[in-house]
């Protein structure tokens, strides 16, 4: 006679997550190492125009979140390990195509390419989290995303000093080799989760007892609000990640030196690295601040903080050490969304699906990339970033009022119903 013992992969599950947070921050900056790419292509192409430029932005963004749900549903089907496989030869392939394009059309399939492997990692990554943590669901996925939002500020430096020594071209080439190839191999070692080798959920956050298929999340009210708020709290961030080079250069601060703990280095370039240090400590650090507190709350307090931040950074931002310090507040206040929506999600509509669920909130974020063109309009129209901020400002502090006082009471009624039609006992509303 004899018996079996399931054990998990080598490392568990705390393996699992460095592997995912490590294979986030190879393809971090494909996003976040763009804006040190602007000015340079731009340079080479005087008649590419800054919007035709930041097109490229957009449909990386597009691509990045709008293909998540479909690379979910083959991570929910098939596990985890092919899709990331798949994502870390795209992402390379792009930047391969990136440092060769003398063309907008070339340009464009190299930014097309990235977001397609970058969503297939990004979706990877987030939903092996939230599948292998349910007890731990904020923390998981924020430091998963923590990848994604620090990642960057390893290279940022390298990437900036390479396109100054050796020009963009082979700084594209040298990065999507390095980047692409990390991904591939770290995807051997991802796997799927075994629910009977997971924790149960003792989280003080309330999570549903139901599974929502995709089809039927979609179909809830309360993913339309969640919806909104990604998109709206999205935009402000995506705004300043696409143009903070342009802006920096446009108020002439970006080569003046700024000196801060002992280190000194030009305005941008300290700014860029702190910025993606605190993009990726929110994460984390609000995604466990959520455990304790509740998702909404820390919402409010976030999307608040991110208005007030932007006001700040226009008011102020014209003097270096300032813009240095508030594009930092900016991008503390603004990359948590990448914990709070995907474990609100979870929390919301189960983990069976969670992978495609999250997906299909995080296509929020490529609705939200359309507002980076729109925005380099608006400043060519008026020369000016004046309006910009200020709009970002509005829907910031909009989505906060919204997530507190409609979103919170929507998600427990959505729960409570939830649990009495798996109970069978008769919904009793919360008291107000």
């Amino acid at each position: 006679m004899s018996s079996t013992t399931k054990t998990g992969p080598v490392g568990g599950r705390w393996l699992q997550l460095v592997i995912g947070i490590v294979c986030m921050a190879m393809v971090a900056n494909l996003q976040y190492g763009w804006t040190l790419f602007v000015k340079p292509i731009q340079q080479a192409h005087p008649d590419w125009s800054l919007s035709a430029i930041q097109v490229a932005f957009t449909i990386f963004v597009v691509t990045e979140t709008w293909l998540v749900p479909i690379e979910g549903w083959f991570v929910d089907k098939f596990g985890p390990k092919i899709v990331t496989i798949i994502g870390g030869l795209l992402c390379g392939l792009a930047w391969w195509i990136n440092s060769f394009a003398d063309s907008l059309f070339l340009l464009y399939a190299g930014a097309a390419l990235g977001g397609i492997g970058a969503g297939a990692v990004y979706g990877t990554c987030v939903g092996n989290a939230l599948k292998w943590f349910p007890d731990r669901r904020g923390l998981a996925a924020g430091l998963t995303a923590a990848g994604f939002g620090a990642g960057s500020a390893i290279t940022i430096i390298p990437i900036a000093n390479m396109i100054a020594s050796s020009g963009y071209e082979y700084t594209f080439w040298f990065f999507g080799l390095l980047q692409g190839g990390v991904v591939l191999v770290l995807g051997f070692l991802l796997v799927k989760p075994d629910a009977a080798l997971l924790p149960a959920a003792t989280g003080k956050v309330v999570q549903t007892r139901r599974e929502y298929s995709p089809m039927e999340m979609i179909k809830s009210p309360v993913f339309w609000i969640m919806y909104l708020l990604f998109v709206l709290v999205a935009a402000g961030g995506l705004v300043v990640t696409a143009q903070i080079a342009p802006i920096a250069k446009d108020w002439q601060i970006a080569d003046v030196p700024v000196s801060m703990l002992g280190i000194t280095m030009p305005a941008l370039t300290f700014a860029l690295a702190i910025d993606r240090i605190l993009n990726g400590v929110t994460r984390p650090f609000f995604g466990w601040v959520s455990d304790h507190i509740g998702r909404e709350n820390t919402m409010f307090i976030c999307f608040a903080l991110e208005a007030v931040g932007i006001v700040a950074m226009w008011e102020f931002g014209h003097d270096p050490i300032a813009f240095t310090l508030l594009t930092g507040l900016v991008f503390f206040a603004w990359g948590e969304i990448y914990s709070l929506f995907p474990s609100t999600c979870a929390d919301t509509f189960g983990s069976k699906y969670a992978a495609t669920n999250a997906g299909l909130l995080y296509t929020a974020k490529g609705t939200a990339s359309f507002v980076v063109p729109v925005a380099s309009l608006m400043y060519d129209a008026s020369g000016s970033w004046e309006s910009v901020f200020y709009a970002a400002a509005a829907v910031n502090a909009i989505a906060a009022v919204v997530s507190l006082f409609v979103l919170k009471p929507m998600r427990a009624k959505t729960i409570a119903d939830a649990r009495s039609v798996s109970t069978g006992a008769p919904v009793v509303q919360p008291a107000e």
